[in-house]
């Protein structure tokens, strides 16, 4: 990968904004005024429902499209200058593909383009198309033409790769593989941002995660910490022979407890400072057999970006 003498953040977004205009008339906000930083060497997931301002966001950092107002910079450049320097690739969900000519055709001739570039032959084996070098893109599933894709990101060796739902259309396997991949491109120090919807993918990969709603930021953090957020941790714990209406009624009275139930002589509790509850249980509660869960990322998506103010607002909205 290409080597620098300064340590710019891999992206910097300031005060970023991106209108579109709507049928009637008014400029929706589909990006409102983000700020991010993501530093050289992260492996960072950028999750949101449906047009939260994910792909809009992500190409802006590849200068597809202009900010209407705000910066970015990619390793301290603009853009399109990073991209033509070949520090960052992107897989994007379409486009791009010629159907009637093969899967080394295709790297072929989208290597050429470059002064510098990875192998042919060694791009092709690590996006897992060896066996389908000779197959024509047309006769490729949609799976395969994203792993083809990604095989064409990796020609300039990147400083940055950037995915947009990288694995959509592959089978299990080969969405396994893919990460297997990434994994080792990561551990060498290369920076990736991924959109996903496959919450596992982001949960199993991604040290940092961010959540965009609204065109917001509405929760950043390392995605222990997000998964904690909306959710907090569970903790059960076996109680003694005791009445469980007094213990429950114990546990539902700590400030830092969310909720709690029982099933027998097993009480579960959800709670945003784990720690506590599990004095409380294993002291003056006498509980033993205690157990401490993260909350699933699933729960805290949903939770976070639910807020009834997430919502894309208007120019005119902004202005009152």
């Amino acid at each position: 990968m290409h080597t620098t003498t300064t340590t710019p953040a891999a992206i910097e977004l300031r005060g970023l904004v991106k209108t579109f205009g709507s049928p009637g008339g008014a400029l929706v906000r589909a990006v409102d005024e983000i700020g991010l930083t993501i530093s050289p060497g992260e492996v960072v997931a950028v999750l949101g429902p449906n047009g939260a301002g994910k792909t809009t966001t992500l190409d802006m950092v590849l200068g597809l499209t202009a900010p209407s107002a705000g910066t970015v910079a990619v390793f301290g450049a603009e853009p399109r200058r990073a991209v033509m320097a070949g520090r960052v690739s992107a897989v994007l969900q379409t486009g791009g593909l010629l159907r009637d000519i093969t899967v080394r055709e295709t790297v072929q001739m989208i290597a050429s383009t470059f002064p510098e570039h990875a192998g042919v032959e060694e791009v092709i084996s690590r996006a897992g198309l060896t066996s389908l070098a000779g197959r024509k893109v047309s006769k490729c599933s949609g799976g395969e033409q994203q792993r083809l894709r990604f095989a064409l990101a990796l020609l300039p060796d990147p400083d940055l790769l950037v995915l947009d739902e990288p694995t959509a259309g592959m089978d299990v396997s080969a969405r396994r593989d893919f990460w297997d991949t990434m994994h080792a491109d990561a551990d060498a120090g290369r920076t990736v941002v991924f959109a996903t919807h496959y919450l596992e993918e982001a949960d199993a990969f991604a040290e940092r995660i961010v959540m965009i709603a609204g065109g917001r930021v509405v929760a950043d953090g390392p995605t222990a910490q997000i998964r904690s957020q909306a959710t907090g941790r569970t903790v059960s714990a076996d109680l003694p022979q005791t009445d469980a209406a007094q213990v429950l009624a114990r546990l539902r009275s700590m400030p830092q407890v969310m909720e709690a139930t029982t099933q027998g002589h097993r009480v579960t509790v959800t709670s945003g400072d784990s720690d506590a509850v599990a004095r409380a249980l294993l002291g003056e509660l006498g509980a033993s057999n205690l157990e401490i869960a993260s909350g699933s990322l699933e729960s805290a998506f949903m939770t976070i970006t639910a807020a009834p103010d997430r919502d894309a607002r208007t120019e005119q909205e902004v202005a009152r």
